[in-house]
C-alpha cells in the first residue's frame, strides 16, 4: 500500500473507531498562540490551568504584555518551564503590537499558508508545531501539527521515513494526508497515541490499525 493510500486508510479507520473529533472550544489566533506556547512540554491539564490563571490575573493581553516579567512567570507556573514561557508570551505580544499596532493576528487569515507559517515561526519560541496548531485550529488554514503522539504513531505505522524528526514530519505528513482530513486525522491520531499506541507498552492487539501497521507486523508477525 502506497503511503498516500495508507494515510487515507488510517484516517478512515480512526473515524470508524473514534468518530469525528472536536478540538477544545475555539480560540482566537492570539489566544491559541498563547495556549499553545503554554502547552509545550506539558499536558493539557497543566496548560489549561496556566492559561486560566493567566487570563484571571490580567484583564487584557495588553496587561500581560506590559506586566512585570515575574508576574507573568508566576501566573503560568503550573505549565512548567515558566521562566521560558512567560517571557516568550510577552515577547510575542510585544512583536504583534509593534508590527500591527494592536494585539491581533487576524491579518494572517489573508496570507498564504506558507507566509503565515513563516511569520509565526519568526516569533521566539514558536516552532513548526506551535505554528501549525495556530494555523489549523484558529486560522482555518491547512497545516498538519506533529506532537509526540503523532510522531510516534505515524512512525510506527510506516508513514515516516526512519529517523525523520518531528519538525520535518509536519510537511511530510501534510503531503500524505488530504488537506480536508488534517483536522480530524491529527486529533484522532493523538487519541490513538494516548489510549492505545502508547510509548512504552502499546496495546497493539486492540488497535484498529493493526492490520496496516508496520510495527505490528514486525512485532507480532515477525516481518513487515
Amino acid at each position: 500500500m502506497k503511503n498516500k493510500q495508507l494515510a487515507i486508510k488510517v484516517h478512515q479507520l480512526l473515524l470508524d473507531r473514534f468518530g469525528p473529533p472536536t478540538w477544545h472550544p475555539p480560540l482566537s489566533p492570539v489566544e491559541e498562540l498563547v495556549s499553545t506556547i503554554l502547552s509545550q512540554n506539558t499536558n493539557d491539564v497543566n496548560r489549561d490551568r496556566a492559561y486560566a490563571r493567566l487570563v484571571d490575573t490580567f484583564d487584557s493581553w495588553e496587561e500581560v504584555r506590559d506586566a512585570d516579567e515575574e508576574e507573568v512567570i508566576e501566573a503560568v507556573r503550573t505549565a512548567g518551564l515558566a521562566n521560558q514561557k512567560g517571557p516568550r508570551i510577552q515577547n510575542a505580544l510585544r512583536i504583534i503590537s509593534r508590527e500591527r499596532g494592536e494585539i491581533n493576528l487576524d491579518f494572517l487569515k489573508d496570507m498564504k499558508t506558507s507566509e503565515a507559517k513563516k511569520w509565526l515561526e519568526s516569533l521566539k519560541g514558536v516552532g513548526p508545531k506551535t505554528a501549525a496548531i495556530v494555523l489549523l485550529f484558529a486560522l482555518d488554514k491547512p497545516a498538519f501539527p506533529v506532537d509526540t503522539h503523532v510522531h510516534r504513531v505515524t512512525g510506527r505505522l510506516g508513514l515516516l521515513p526512519e529517523g525523520m524528526s518531528a519538525d520535518k514530519a509536519h510537511s511530510h505528513l501534510a503531503d500524505l494526508f488530504p488537506p480536508e482530513t488534517y483536522y480530524q486525522a491529527h486529533l484522532n491520531i493523538i487519541q490513538l497515541g494516548r489510549e492505545i499506541c502508547q510509548a512504552r507498552k502499546p496495546s497493539c492487539p486492540e488497535c484498529p490499525l493493526k492490520d496496516i501497521c508496520a510495527y505490528y507486523a514486525e512485532t507480532y508477525q515477525g516481518a513487515v
